[in-house]
């Protein structure tokens, strides 16, 4: 087959849940031909209206394809749903969130099944997509070939970020930021618990915890240079022993506030470990060496 992007590269979409509607809607706003399935059929409908293509079963809609978009449930979902369907030939990219592990294992799945195999990681919720300048992305890894390829195709719903030929390193990414946003909103989380029971306008408060969250951003180029460089002390400017002591004012606080401080005690737990363990002079980079297996 011809593995050239272009317009009039055939474009198949399984998978019609708010993300891959939005996914649907750009490429079909972008003048790209398309055909979708849904296991729900009524989700096409709307889809259909606007030019797409719907197949009555999942094979038939791979069958119509060169690169074959899934983006599903889960990797139980992706395997359930390709079963049937003939991969010889296929450029198959799978957008569906799942582990670096799953990512590794459905790219030999595909490969054994002659297709191309690229995953990714979308950096985005469904209004993003699509929409001009919203800061969206995606992450991708696998064939590079196939990336390059279809990079245009790819980049019409939102951004790219090729971030190598291991199949897993999308979904590591992905997580990887997924994670540090989860624990950005435990402190948003504890922040306006301790503030909501006072004279306080909450709607005058979040843009000052919103400019400081992003002015402390940076702390994570230091980290990762403490961590590569293995001088954990670099740069260091409140160092752990500080910390650990400012800790207690933390904690004081929050029983003063009625608040429990149980979204932050983890994270302190492991800073008092670390510098028990004779590390006063460093920042928090050694809480990584306490958590990495």
């Amino acid at each position: 087959m011809n593995h050239t992007d272009s317009d009039t590269t055939s474009l198949t979409l399984l998978g019609l849940g708010d993300m891959g509607t939005a996914l649907a809607r750009a490429w079909l706003a972008a003048g790209r031909s398309l055909t979708v399935w849904n296991r729900t059929p009524g989700r096409a409908d709307a889809l259909a209206a606007a030019g797409a293509e719907v197949a009555d079963t999942a094979a038939a809609a791979v069958a119509a394809g060169d690169l074959v978009v899934v983006c599903l449930l889960d990797d139980a979902s992706v395997r359930g749903v390709l079963a049937d369907a003939d991969l010889a030939g296929k450029d198959l990219v799978d957008l569906t969130t799942g582990t670096p592990a799953e990512a590794r294992a459905r790219a030999a799945w595909a490969e054994e099944r002659g297709a191309r195999f690229l995953d990714g990681g979308i950096m985005a919720v469904p209004p993003m997509i699509g929409a001009e300048r919203s800061g969206g992305y995606v992450f991708y890894s696998g064939s590079r070939p196939l990336f390059d390829e279809h990079r245009a195709t790819l980049a019409v719903p939102a951004g790219t970020v090729y971030v190598g030929e291991d199949p897993g390193f999308a979904a590591l990414h992905d997580v990887a930021l997924l994670s540090a946003m989860t624990g950005m909103f435990a402190g948003v989380a504890h922040a306006f618990a301790l503030v909501r029971g006072e004279d306080v306008a909450l709607k005058d408060f979040a843009p000052m915890l919103s400019g400081w969250l992003t002015a402390m951003a940076g702390y994570a180029n230091g980290m990762a240079e403490q961590l590569d460089s293995g001088d954990y002390t670099r740069g260091v400017t409140s160092n752990l022993a500080m910390m650990v002591r400012g800790n207690a004012t933390l904690l004081r606080t929050a029983e003063e506030q009625g608040v429990s401080p149980e979204l932050l005690t983890p994270f302190m737990d492991l800073m008092r470990r670390r510098l028990d363990d004779g590390h006063p002079d460093e920042g928090t980079a050694g809480v990584v060496d306490l958590i990495a297996r």
